[in-house]
């Protein structure tokens, strides 16, 4: 255990590395609904609050077929980058692009034309509620272009290592949203339209944000129309559907336990039930960070078909992340009184104390969450389709609602607060069991949980890999590298030029990238034979650096400056460089 918590210290501090801009990206959502019910609840009235309440499942709808085109559009995009394959990662982003624009323009068309002719009755005949829905809606739907747009660009903002302008953006929406909305409310007065209104220019801020850097020039992905492919579209499609259908398990899922809730507790146990919910939602968008986090990284890691990092993320989220989270858990279940009483303050009420049991219950299932999330991702990642979508059904829906349907009438409000509990750590004893029947074994490793194929990548055999973290083992890289060369019976003259290509490239970067800052850095080479070829690959954290711009800027005519990458470039069959996720990953193909 040692060792593997050793190797993985790469990829925990790139994990850590992308985890807040994503955090802060999963905020916005949870942060925008208090705001919207502590306005419309204190300022404007019941009308309102209900007018939110009967928006919730159009929302929920809207962005669930708009992560249908987020999330395949971002892992396929993913894979396209991890081998390397510059124009299908284009074409992918471009098609996403094209899809969230159609659907944006559809959806806005249907929200103001069903606002116009009187379709919304069918959310409610209480003529009042229906006017104050009209209102609300017309706001919101200046902001769905927006909203859309910033689900598909999360994850390249990540790929782009475009922090400061995410975390810029995000800032700027939490800032701006309670801002106008009391401008906008409480100021001017202009009740449930300028409530949704101030959340959409807060997105729209948001995005022009992020937009910036894309036309800027400078991004690896570019705006535009031209790549897109019908039938890439169906490829997206098919890959975010079980992101996508999970939306509609949740509200089938909700539905239900309210229905249970009301019919053996009241009133009392649906009001705690939403507070619950509500502020466990901030939690929650830590999970769903590191959910993001991992989905890239493995994405990135299919693509490349590289074994050992798809089984690190897991071990990140094992001996980092589930720590963390524990943490967390505890800090909620401590607070669990106070907390309460932020919604209900008298303690002695029965809606109080059923809302401090479920900030008591619910925590302890966060740790197996997130184990359970990373799986949902891998498979997602991977292309194993079926277990993604059984995953999906069973966290989404089967699980909570069976167990509370099984357990309120013996435990009452309690059963429905297990059933978070009972539903992670069921949904990775689903895992395993599928693992021991696909492979016909019980698992013993990550990997074979994982059920990565054999022919996935290549063999441990067939590779090698080294961590540089200062200039005294850079001399030991050439070594290690012929001696690798000579087992596996490539001939002398590769192996030693892949020696000292290795040994030359990783000293260029410890000697000129280790110092550019004051943050600890290493090299991490990978060594693999596959087919006929030897490839070396170079990842570092250091500021990028093109080696390519470098050759040509070298004075052509001193024979003596650079040397080292000429000998490189003129030696190796294959050379391509890419800046993925703020790394500099460099690919030598002898």
């Amino acid at each position: 255990m040692n060792k593997h918590r050793s190797d993985i210290g790469f990829m925990s501090r790139l994990f850590f590395r992308l985890l807040p801009v994503q955090i802060l990206a999963q905020l916005i959502t949870p942060v925008n609904d208090i705001i919207s019910s502590l306005f419309a609840s204190n300022y404007i009235g019941a009308r309102a609050m209900s007018a939110v309440g009967l928006y919730n499942p159009i929302d929920l709808f809207i962005t669930g077929i708009s992560m249908l085109i987020a999330t395949g559009a971002q892992i396929l995009c993913a894979r396209y980058i991890g081998k390397e394959e510059r124009e299908g990662a284009q074409n992918m982003f471009s098609t996403g692009l094209v899809l969230t624009i159609g659907f944006s323009a559809l959806s806005i068309a249907v929200l103001v034309l069903g606002t116009l002719t009187g379709l919304t009755r069918i959310f409610t005949a209480d003529e009042a509620v229906r006017v104050s829905l009209n209102h609300y809606i017309l706001g919101r739907a200046v902001g769905i272009l927006p909203s859309l747009l910033r689900l598909l660009l999360a994850t390249f903002m990540a790929l782009e290592n475009r922090r400061k302008e995410a975390i810029l953006a995000s800032v700027v929406y939490l800032v701006l949203n309670p801002g106008l909305t009391f401008l906008f409310v409480v100021t001017l007065g202009m009740g449930e339209f300028g409530l949704s209104l101030a959340s959409s220019i807060s997105m729209w801020g948001f995005l022009l944000i992020e937009l910036k850097y894309f036309f800027s020039g400078r991004s690896m992905l570019k705006l535009s129309f031209s790549g897109a492919r019908p039938g890439h579209a169906w490829d997206i499609m098919k890959t975010g559907f079980p992101d996508a259908i999970s939306y509609g398990y949740l509200a089938v899922c909700g539905f239900i336990v309210n229905a249970l809730i009301s019919r053996y507790i009241g009133s009392a146990g649906l009001s705690a039930n939403a507070a619950a919910v509500s502020l466990l939602d901030n939690v929650w968008a830590i999970l769903y960070g590191m959910q993001a986090v991992a989905l890239l990284l493995m994405s990135v890691s299919v693509g490349e078909e590289d074994r050992e990092s798809l089984v690190n993320v897991m071990r990140v989220i094992l001996y980092r992340c589930v720590p963390l989270i524990v943490c967390v858990s505890a800090a909620v279940i401590m607070l669990a009184g106070p907390l309460a009483q932020l919604f209900f303050r008298d303690p002695a009420d029965p809606v109080c104390r059923m809302t401090t049991a479920a900030f008591r219950i619910i925590p302890l299932c966060l740790p197996f969450t997130v184990i359970r999330m990373q799986f949902s991702g891998y498979a997602k990642a991977s292309g194993q389709q079926l277990l993604a979508h059984t995953l999906t059904l069973l966290d989404s829906l089967v699980f909570i609602a069976g167990f509370s349907a099984l357990l309120i009438r013996f435990m009452g409000f309690n059963a429905v607060c297990f059933s978070y509990v009972f539903c992670s750590i069921g949904c990775i004893l689903f895992v395993v069991l599928w693992s021991w029947v696909k492979r016909k074994s019980f698992p013993r490793s990550i990997e074979q949980v994982l059920m990565i194929p054999d022919d996935f990548g290549v063999t441990k055999d067939a590779r090698i890999d080294i961590t540089v973290r200062s200039i005294d083992e850079v001399v030991h890289v050439s070594q290690q590298v012929i001696d690798f060369c000579r087992r596996r019976g490539i001939s002398e003259r590769t192996g030693y030029f892949s020696g000292l290509f290795l040994e030359e490239m990783a000293a260029n970067v410890v000697e000129h990238g280790f110092n550019k800052d004051r943050k600890s850095h290493s090299v991490d080479i990978r060594v693999v034979h596959k087919g006929d070829d030897v490839i070396l690959r170079i990842k570092d954290d250091c500021i990028p650096f093109d080696p390519s711009e470098q050759m040509e800027v070298i004075n052509q005519k001193d024979r003596v400056k650079g040397i080292g990458i000429r000998l490189v470039y003129r030696g190796a069959k294959d050379i391509r460089y890419q800046s993925v996720m703020g790394l500099n990953v460099l690919t030598i193909r002898m």
